[in-house]
């Protein structure tokens, strides 16, 4: 688990918690072949932030309601698409990396072949989840909450892919501002977008001044945390990230820091945590875990 900084432990810590309890019941629900089922295992459980389901779970404590089940399902659902585009993105035709949250990666600890099959499976596997009754305990979720969180996943997905796309053309150029966000709130941001909004959805009315709000927050972090992941390929080491440092230069990768600079990258990233808790002043002390969860996202060491 990474270390957390002491005014989002509590938060982050529960959340990590309660998402590794749910992942091990959903793979539990499946079964899967081996090498396959240790490979799904190993890309799964290793830990790492938990940040998206963190998200669903604090946005979910915005409001009391009577869907926790679903924004439970959506937590290991957007985990289980976050998984599956790291071992896609560890394999040699992408980035090539041989370390994630410190340990082989997938294709080194299982090969290309079963790492790509286990990046497949987990896709399919968090649809199905999340239309499941896993974790349900009373009457079932409105089929319209469901349908909601899968058309809010299955873009995010999408725009993911998109945005991984959009990266790899950029290597070894030096794009615009305005070029490099539309890559990550492709690659990062839509999926922590998602996790904010597929709870969102399970708690608030469509016309609710939140639904806008929360969306003005999520897309804010969800950029912030691409410029800090950028910042940390340059100030961190390979111990402390858990990941290969220095990457991105490597690679030649477009990125904020290269772009802007590492002091004016470090400001912007505070800018986009000072929106992010802008949008949250509609929600009062209600919004006290999302502001925490940007917190430790700005200070974040890994």
């Amino acid at each position: 688990m990474s270390s957390l900084t002491d005014v989002s432990v509590t938060v982050l810590g529960s959340a990590q918690q309660r998402i590794q309890h749910d992942l091990l019941t959903a793979l539990a629900a499946f079964s899967i072949p081996e090498p396959l089922q240790a490979a799904v295992h190993h890309t799964v459980m290793l830990g790492g932030k938990r940040v998206r389901p963190a998200l669903c779970y604090a946005t979910a404590a915005l409001k009391s309601n009577d869907h926790f089940a679903a924004v439970r399902r959506a937590a290991v659902a957007i985990e289980m698409i976050h998984c599956y585009s790291l071992a896609h993105d560890d394999l040699p035709c992408m980035d090539n990396d041989l370390l994630r949250r410190g340990q082989p990666t997938c294709h080194v600890a299982f090969g290309e072949d079963t790492a790509l099959l286990a990046g497949d499976l987990l896709q399919s596997m968090a649809f199905e989840i999340l239309g499941s009754r896993l974790f349900d305990q009373g009457a079932a979720v409105s089929p319209a909450i469901v349908l909601k969180q899968m058309q809010i996943l299955a873009t995010a997905s999408s725009k993911m892919v998109c945005g991984q796309v959009m990266d790899l053309q950029a290597e070894g150029q030096q794009v615009d501002q305005v070029a490099l966000e539309n890559i990550h709130r492709n690659k990062t941001g839509a999926l922590i977008t998602a996790a904010v909004m597929m709870a969102a959805v399970t708690v608030f009315e469509g016309t609710d001044i939140a639904i806008p709000k929360l969306r003005e927050y999520a897309q804010a972090i969800g950029l912030a945390f691409q410029v800090q992941d950028d910042i940390l390929d340059i100030i961190s080491d390979t111990e402390v990230l858990g990941k290969t440092a220095g990457k991105d230069q490597q690679v030649e990768k477009s990125t904020y820091p290269a772009l802007m600079g590492l002091e004016n990258a470090q400001t912007y990233a505070k800018q986009l945590h000072d929106q992010a808790f802008a949008a949250l002043e509609v929600f009062a002390e209600q919004g006290s875990e999302l502001r925490q969860i940007s917190q430790f996202l700005l200070s974040r060491k890994s």
